[in-house]
């Protein structure tokens, strides 16, 4: 049986409504601007598998309170932006959702991680007509929202699978390069916003 137990098909409806907030807030800018938001989303809800690994690697039961309570990232959106000011365009949007509150905020694009890992991320308390695992009506469901640029995902997803490779000689010259290569992509991403801005002027 799922770790998420009764609650797996709230969860998919919880995911579907905000990223349909976020189709929608798509469609509006395109239709204001004749430009995106955005260029992509990728939404999942963390496998069981998955979950239950990292409810032990936590230190936490293998329970749906674990996975939807103890645990805020059973629901994932990847929101990836062309450029920076969309970035901070999107996360204004979702501050506005009157149904939501925010209760964890980290900007890694104006306080990047030492290693050169850039992104927005946001962990939404959604609030729901339906029951959560606390037995409250409304409920509670949280979502995981990372929003970065392209060049940031990039950087990212290379950054990730550089991380799991075993017996790396040089390892300290290899996070240097690292780092190196992260400033110089949000470089770039400031010269493209930059060129945006004067084409658009």
């Amino acid at each position: 049986m799922s770790i998420y137990g009764q609650y797996e098909t709230t969860l998919q409806r919880v995911m579907d409504d905000i990223e349909a907030r976020l189709v929608a807030y798509q469609q509006k800018v395109q239709s204001e601007t004749g430009e995106n938001a955005y260029e992509h989303i990728l939404a999942r809800i963390k496998t069981d598998e998955s979950m239950r690994e990292k409810c032990n690697r936590k230190g936490l039961p293998e329970t749906e309170k674990s996975a939807l309570v103890d645990l805020t990232d059973a629901i994932g959106i990847r929101v990836i932006c062309s450029f920076v000011d969309d970035v901070f365009n999107i996360v204004e949007y979702i501050k506005s959702f009157d149904d939501c509150e925010i209760v964890v905020e980290k900007d890694y694009i104006t306080h990047a991680k030492p290693n050169g890992y850039r992104s927005y991320h946001i962990i939404l308390a959604v609030h729901t007509t339906e029951e959560d695992v606390l037995g409250n009506t409304p409920g509670t469901y949280y979502v995981e929202l990372q929003i970065r640029t392209i060049a940031m995902d990039t950087w990212a997803a290379l950054e990730h699978k550089m991380k799991y490779k075993k017996d790396i000689p040089n390892q300290e010259l290899l996070v240097g390069e690292l780092k190196r290569v992260a400033d110089e992509l949000a470089s770039c991403d400031l010269s493209m916003q930059t060129i945006r801005e004067l084409i658009n002027n």
